[in-house]
């Protein structure tokens, strides 16, 4: 079984008094577009929220999606990890996914969850830019869950990421798919600007 988690328990904090995953694309909010595109992979899909009375979740009814409280989101992405990880069945490999990258696609997560079958000695397998950044989705053999169980503070994964960078393989997406994520307003009105529609 290979999941995909969705991390949507952040605090916005930098959107000045508003949620960034539930800023409108078209006739959807970010989280929904961001779960909708993980859900069409066909792929088991969760979702780490910050508690069940969250807003964020009033827009979920539709998103075949199972939502997993995480009280530890407080401290941060890696507190986030280490929650929702703890709560997850059994699996082969486990997809990581931020919920804040608008133009992520299903044909992206997809490639990132094929890469396997190329790269078969690693154990990271992790989306990045059409030049080579890294970014995300990032898919981890499930040989590594017992590692998110020592996360702590707001760096998220990156600890385990660098102490498997040699078995690290990075799968281009195409543009800035892998990276470009909206965290304040300016960059919304930014991105709003490119993609009128």
């Amino acid at each position: 079984m290979t999941p995909i988690l969705i991390l949507a328990a952040g605090q916005s904090s930098r959107m000045r008094g508003a949620d960034k995953l539930l800023e409108r694309i078209g006739d959807q909010t970010l989280l929904v577009r961001t779960l909708s595109r993980a859900c069409a992979v066909n792929v088991s899909v969760f979702v780490a929220l910050p508690s069940a009375d969250h807003p964020r979740t009033n827009v979920l009814q539709s998103v075949p999606a199972t939502q997993l409280y995480v009280p530890q989101a407080a401290e941060g992405m890696s507190g986030t990890l280490r929650g929702a990880i703890a709560q997850m069945p059994p699996f082969d490999r486990l997809m990581v996914l931020l919920a804040d990258l608008p133009d992520i696609t299903s044909d992206d997560i997809a490639a990132v969850l094929a890469a396997p079958a190329t790269s078969p000695q690693s154990l990271i397998w992790r989306g990045a830019t059409v030049d080579g950044l890294p970014g995300h989705p990032i898919l981890f053999d499930g040989s590594l869950r017992s590692e998110f169980a020592g996360l702590h503070g707001d760096d998220g994964a990156a600890s385990i990421v660098k102490a498997h960078k040699s078995r690290t393989h990075l799968v281009p997406l195409p543009g800035q798919n892998a990276r470009l994520d909206l965290d304040t307003p300016e960059a919304w009105a930014d991105w709003r600007r490119k993609n009128p529609n």
